[in-house]
């Protein structure tokens, strides 16, 4: 399989880099991260100006009509300057889930709408699932005209941000309800959650005797739960391109310092020890990127397969992990004592690469969906 990004997907590439370069510039992100919200909405704004918030979406609801690989591409960009806006959450992962959802007659409506509002950037939207690695736990009950929600989503991202928050429950007989409501309804809380990445913000969200009419229930049962396990392993896939991104910036800062660092009136990049390490960070970046690329183009090919894309979810989501961390922790020891202050931006690259590690489950997790799969093909 050739996966090479084709001339027009190059294209989206080259002007993603080309005007994130420039918006997205260190100062920017410092000054987003310092801010109230974390975001920056001018950046957002021109975001979904050029059709970014749309690239996966069908062309009837506005959207561009392309699809994960394209997404993918921009998730790669965007992690690379880790870009203050709500991209994952928003886009990769509600309007994912929305996708998959718009065909049920009952809502179609509804969801069709918040989606023309999340493809052109109009709107922001914060998914609460019910990750077991973030204990996350909440019950709703049948009432005349609607619903009473209680629980809690300990970590949602960009829920402080959110116009709609997509929030998941069980009902009677333990079934999956998906609820569209506004984040700031009576009896529901967004709390803004310190982190050791500022340029990703999170909240926790809890609903204490929350009422809800019965319309916003937009998906329930079987379909609802085939949705949200392909929504983990997209979601999976573009934070795995995030993390490729961040990795490949990593890279080009230190060989960027070190061919300027002068020591022994030499380059510090003459030296052969430290060839060797910028070489072990772009084996683990380009072991990333072939991950990832495969990952998005089996989906992409294969889009029902909910075992195949498990494990090239997997695959992508363990490699684009080990290369964040380590190819961020090697740009701090390779600008030396410079690494190690605020003012260098591996240490951005660091915090992210350590918050990444933990969302949509730890590694080990996705370590024993790929053991799985690997077993359960070796003949008996």
């Amino acid at each position: 399989m050739d996966l090479s990004p084709s001339g027009e997907q190059q294209l989206i590439v080259d002007a993603a880099s080309a005007f994130l370069a420039e918006r997205a510039s260190s100062a920017a992100t410092r000054a987003a991260m310092a801010s109230a919200s974390g975001i920056d909405a001018s950046l957002w704004r021109e975001i979904g100006a050029m059709g970014w918030c749309g690239v996966h979406l069908g062309e009837a609801i506005g959207g561009m009509g392309l699809g994960l690989v394209e997404l993918v591409l921009l998730q790669e960009q965007l992690g690379r300057r880790l870009a203050c806006v709500p991209y994952f959450d928003s886009v990769v992962r509600a309007g994912t889930l929305l996708v998959d959802l718009l065909g049920d007659a009952d809502a179609a409506s509804v969801i069709g709408t918040t989606l023309a509002a999340l493809g052109c950037g109009d709107l922001v939207a914060g998914v609460a699932s019910l990750d077991a690695e973030d204990g996350a736990q909440a019950t709703a009950t049948a009432q005349p005209g609607g619903w009473t929600l209680d629980g809690d989503w300990p970590r949602v991202g960009s829920a402080a941000a959110a116009d709609r928050l997509l929030l998941v429950a069980r009902g009677p007989g333990d079934e999956s309800l998906l609820f569209l409501c506004a984040p700031r309804g009576a009896g529901i809380e967004v709390r803004p959650l310190e982190t050791i990445d500022r340029t990703r913000r999170v909240a926790a969200v809890s609903a204490r005797a929350a009422s809800l009419p019965a319309v916003a229930c937009i998906a329930r049962g079987a379909r609802l739960d085939a949705a949200l396990a392909r929504l983990r392993c997209v979601a999976a896939i573009a934070l795995a391109a995030e993390q490729l991104g961040s990795a490949q910036q990593c890279l080009d800062l230190s060989a960027a310092y070190l061919g300027e660092r002068v020591q022994f009136d030499r380059p510090l990049a003459s030296f052969q020890a430290v060839k060797h390490r910028c070489a072990q960070m772009a084996v683990a970046v380009e072991c990333a990127r072939s991950a990832v690329y495969g990952a998005a183009c089996a989906a992409a090919a294969a889009p029902d397969d909910a075992a195949t894309l498990e494990f090239e979810a997997a695959l992508a989501r363990c490699e684009a992990t080990e290369a964040s961390q380590f190819c961020a922790q090697e740009a701090i020891q390779l600008h030396g004592g410079v690494g190690y202050t605020w003012d260098c931006d591996a240490q951005l690259h660091f915090k992210r690469a350590q918050a990444s590690s933990q969302r949509l489950g730890a590694t080990g997790a996705w370590l024993d969906a790929v053991a799985r799969r690997l077993i359960d093909g070796v003949p008996a």
